[in-house]
């Protein structure tokens, strides 16, 4: 049996220190946000709140065109972020082909670490798989927007629900499924957020642990403090406008 020591010794403790911040900055803030979201709404709660509002207004229009275009259009950010990760992965294995060359060009920017072809690699194998786990979830995220085109455009005319019971059972339902497109798509949308912390890794392992740490304070800021996440937490005090 292969011990674990020749792995360790491939890279400095540093970078195994930065490697190890960097996965727990980002299980641990994943898990950190689903948990926080059942004290305080988040943005995504909160945008899923509108999500579900709609489906809901939706059981009231015959003519659910519009609602068509919506899930259209929602259907579009996933689908063009999966394109975009095709190709970010096709140039990332062309650059695996070619790392000798690559490390040698790396090594000529200024503060960049001086590295082995292999460290290199690694490296190169670290950011792929980061791009593969959010190409995955943008395509399913797009899968989930077809299913719920499929459930708003098997809903009756609106005169053929029988109460208003009836009428919260689609919306939970088509609500539900177009919020798990949603945070499937925020899955993908923070694995890029990610990424740009693992490009630093090529300049120093402390570059790689400051750029973790920034992108957690930008999630956290964006999806707890954000201007937006106060706009749609105002309620009205009675939402039935004449």
């Amino acid at each position: 049996m292969f011990g674990i020591s020749p792995v360790l010794s491939l890279l400095p403790w540093q970078d195994w220190a930065a490697a190890f911040m960097f996965v727990v900055g980002w299980a641990g803030y994943a898990q950190f946000a689903r948990t926080r979201s059942r004290q305080k709404h988040s943005l995504l709660v909160l945008t899923n709140r509108e999500r579900r509002a709609w489906m809901w207004a939706s059981t009231f229009r015959d003519n659910r065109v519009f609602d068509g275009v919506v899930v259209q259009n929602l259907s579009a950010s996933p689908s063009f972020f999966a394109s975009t990760t095709i190709l970010i992965i096709g140039g990332l294995l062309a650059l695996l082909g070619t790392s000798e060359k690559a490390s040698e060009l790396v090594k000529e920017i200024p503060f960049a670490a001086r590295t082995t072809a292999l460290v290199f690699d690694l490296k190169l194998f670290g950011l792929l798989g980061i791009f593969i786990y959010a190409f995955f979830r943008f395509t399913w995220s797009l899968r989930l927007y077809s299913f719920g085109a499929l459930i708003v455009a098997s809903a009756p005319d609106s005169k053929q629900f029988a109460n208003d019971q009836a009428r919260e059972f689609f919306a939970d339902r088509a609500g539900g499924v177009m919020g798990l497109a949603a945070e499937t798509f925020n899955d993908g949308l923070r694995a890029y957020y990610f990424s740009f912390a693992m490009v630093c890794w090529f300049f120093s392992p402390l570059a790689f642990a400051l750029a973790t740490a920034g992108v957690v304070y930008i999630l956290f800021r964006r999806e707890f403090q954000s201007d937006v996440l106060e706009l749609l937490s105002r309620r009205a005090e009675d939402e039935r406008l004449p």
